[in-house]
This record gives C-alpha cells, sequence and structure tokens, in this order.
C-alpha cells in the first residue's frame, strides 16, 4: 500500500510553482528580460581555495596510492577537524563523534525525523521553511503552529500551549531573515529541557551573522541536552550544486534513555554512503584562513542584502532580514496577498520574488526577495520592484 500521508501534501513544492510560473511568463514574452531574486541559489563561484583543493583531491584519486574508497561514515577526519575549529571560535566545544557530514542541511532536517514515532508532535514557526512541515506531513505527525509576525519582528517565543516533542527553529530564519538574541535562544532551550522537547535547530546562515548574535545553539548552556544544529555550504560557499553540509548531534541528547547520537550513526550507517572525498576536501578548505575566502563572498551577497533594504527604507516598507541574512521579508504594499503582488511584480516589472503565502499563513502579506543575486541584477531588479511599490502606494 502507499503512504496515504502524501495526499495531504501541497501538489506542488513552493519553488516549484515559482519557477513554472516564471518559464510560462517568459514563454509568453520571449522578448522581455526577467530578474530572479526568489530562489536561494548563489551565483559568485566557488573560491580559489575551494577549487585548488578540489583539483588537488581529483588528482589523488588518478594515483593508486593517493585513491580512496569509502571513507569514514561520518565524513573524514580532516573535515571534522575543521568543523571543530570552526565551533572553537564561538567557544563552542564539540567531540569529533558529534559531527556527521552530509550531503546538505536540507536532506538532513527531513531524514533526521526518522529517528522520533509517528505519534510525536512538531512544532513550527509560521512562517516557516516548507521542508520542516512537508517532511513531517509525509510521516503523518501532528503539526503544531506558533505565530511570528510583526507583532514579535517574527521572533515568535514559547508559552506552555507549545509544548512539542519536536521543535523546529531557523536563525537566522528562512523566510524572514529574523536572527534570535541570546537571552531569546535560552528562553527555548529552557523551555525545551523542561518539556522534553527536541530542538531542530537550522542553522545555514549562520555565516552572515554579525556582532554577538549567537551562531550555533550550542553556545546557550543546557543546548546539548536538548538541541540538533544542522549547517550547510551551499550558501556560505556556493555549494548548491556541490552538496556538503553537517550535522551536529551531541551525545548528551538522550530521549526515553536511547542516545539520539548513535541513532542517527545507525541511519546513516544504513542508508547513506557518505560525501565524496574530493567535496570533503573543497568543504574543508572554506575554512582556510579563518574562512577568508566564504568571507568575502558573503559580504558581497549581504551588500546586494544593502541595496535592497535600503530602497525599502526609502519608501517606508516594513522587513525583516537583510542586515544578518540573505533574505528580506518586506510587506507587500496596500495590503496586497503576496501571490497577488507576486503575478504583479512578474507583469509590471519582470522581477520574480516568492510569496510569503509559500512559507504559511502569516507570510500571506510578505514577499521574500534573496541576496543571492549578481549585482547588476539585484540593482535593476532593486529599482524596477521600488518603482512598482510606489506606483502601487500611490493608488
Amino acid at each position: 500500500m502507499i503512504n496515504k500521508n502524501y495526499s495531504a501534501l501541497k501538489e506542488s513544492y513552493l519553488f516549484s510553482t515559482v519557477a513554472r510560473k516564471q518559464r510560462e511568463f517568459a514563454s509568453e514574452n520571449p522578448s522581455l528580460k526577467i530578474y530572479k531574486m526568489s530562489i536561494g541559489d548563489v551565483t559568485l563561484p566557488l573560491s580559489k581555495e575551494v577549487v585548488e583543493a578540489m583539483n588537488k583531491a581529483v588528482a589523488e584519486m588518478g594515483v593508486k596510492e593517493t585513491f580512496r574508497g569509502y571513507g569514514d561514515e561520518q565524513g573524514y577526519r580532516f573535515l571534522r577537524e575543521s568543523i571543530k575549529e570552526h565551533y572553537r571560535s564561538y567557544n563552542v566545544e564539540l567531540d569529533e563523534k558529534e559531527i556527521f557530514v552530509s550531503d546538505g542541511a536540507k536532506s538532513d532536517l527531513g531524514n533526521f525525523t526518522e529517528l522520533f514515532s509517528a505519534d510525536a508532535t512538531v512544532l513550527v514557526p509560521d512562517p516557516v521553511y516548507p521542508v520542516y512541515v512537508d517532511s513531517n506531513m509525509m510521516a503523518g505527525r501532528r503539526i503544531k503552529y506558533i505565530k511570528a509576525d510583526k507583532t514579535n519582528s517574527f521572533l515568535p517565543m514559547p508559552s506552555e500551549d507549545d509544548a512539542a516533542d519536536i521543535i523546529y527553529l531557523c536563525s537566522p530564519n528562512n523566510p524572514t531573515g529574523a536572527v534570535y538574541g541570546r537571552k531569546e535562544l535560552g528562553k527555548w532551550v529552557d523551555f525545551a529541557l523542561a518539556h522534553g522537547s527536541v530542538i531542530l535547530f537550522d542553522a545555514a546562515y549562520e555565516f552572515f551573522i554579525d556582532g554577538d548574535l549567537p551562531h550555533s545553539i550550542f553556545e546557550i548552556e543546557g543546548a546539548k541536552e536538548c538541541a540538533v544544529e544542522f549547517c550547510s555550504f551551499s550558501k556560505t560557499a556556493g555549494f548548491t550544486g556541490v552538496r556538503c553540509g553537517y550535522t551536529v548531534v551531541p551525545e548528551k541528547l538522550v530521549r526515553d534513555g536511547v542516545s539520539l547520537n548513535k541513532m542517527w550513526l545507525r541511519r546513516q550507517t544504513t542508508k547513506f554512503n557518505g560525501v565524496s572525498y574530493i567535496v570533503q576536501r573543497g568543504a574543508a578548505a572554506v575554512f582556510a584562513d579563518g574562512g577568508k575566502g566564504a568571507k568575502e563572498t558573503i559580504r558581497y551577497y549581504k551588500e546586494n542584502a544593502g541595496i535592497i533594504t535600503r530602497a525599502l527604507d526609502s519608501l517606508g516598507v516594513f522587513y525583516t532580514g537583510g542586515s544578518n541574512s540573505p533574505y528580506v521579508f518586506f510587506e507587500c504594499p496596500n495590503g496586497m496577498d503576496s501571490w497577488e503582488f507576486f503575478d504583479l511584480a512578474l507583469k509590471r516589472a519582470q522581477v520574480v520574488g516568492t510569496p510569503g503565502a509559500g512559507f504559511g499563513e502569516n507570510g500571506k502579506k510578505f514577499f521574500r526577495l534573496t541576496a543571492f543575486s549578481d549585482r547588476e541584477t539585484t540593482m535593476i531588479a532593486t529599482e524596477r520592484l521600488g518603482n512598482l511599490i510606489a506606483d502601487v502606494k500611490k493608488g
């Protein structure tokens, strides 16, 4: 028998719908140039350090003495050591056995739910990255939502009504770009400890954070007893097409007398054969010289975000994100529905963004732009959108 839980899913994944609408418009208007600011795919190439490391690894694979077959189950030691040092820069100490190299945060965020019963209750913020919801709907779990909106700056805090077995948090957030401070994140950790919950913490964009905001949930006392952290090289170093990430499962994390670290190890060794040696050499190079190459790339994208937010500021438009995130989540003009604004932006400005409605009920009046386009596209798209917003506001 088939898994009938799939019938509860929306027919199409959000970004597939966006791409389809974009293709249809392009087909009907072949003379118009379309400016893509929607899907969070990067445009800058891999850094010199990464390319050199991968080229060297390819050469090694062509020589008998340095050829490698199956690698270490959790990832090669050289990469896990680099990740350990990265966490140490945030005063977080990890054991090598707590680090699991994967083909990306999205895969692990979906697959990690296999460790929980189908009866487990899941809490997700709304708006939210669709994978959190869809992967649990596939398993038939009960999903609860916690409201994120303008009143709480899209950073919801827990109440007793929010008790759940699994809690998803993302900081910097996708889609809103909002970032939790230490005090707020500490309240979530205390809440999870008090209720026996497990926090699945998506830190895919932590490299974009400046200042004293926490990069990792493990900077918060007690988090190793209640949280798992998912990280990615996709947006950090341009690995969207290369595929590599890592998940941290603390050895202190135990539920029902069972170590989730050992459970995850057993799951991965059964269903996953690891990331290629070539890719892992490239990933380790991301941390070379203090992550200099990645930081230069991120600086470029954050400058793009600044172009967008300055334009919104000049128009008096409410938004979140941008300063510590590659995403800008802004309020549609005159209370427009986000899909309505999507169609208008595509038709009149030829700019493609992502309707906030695709992320949940509380995103229905908001629109997400990414800063991952090249500089020219960002500047032109921002100007065109700005003119459109100004016209809409005039009525």
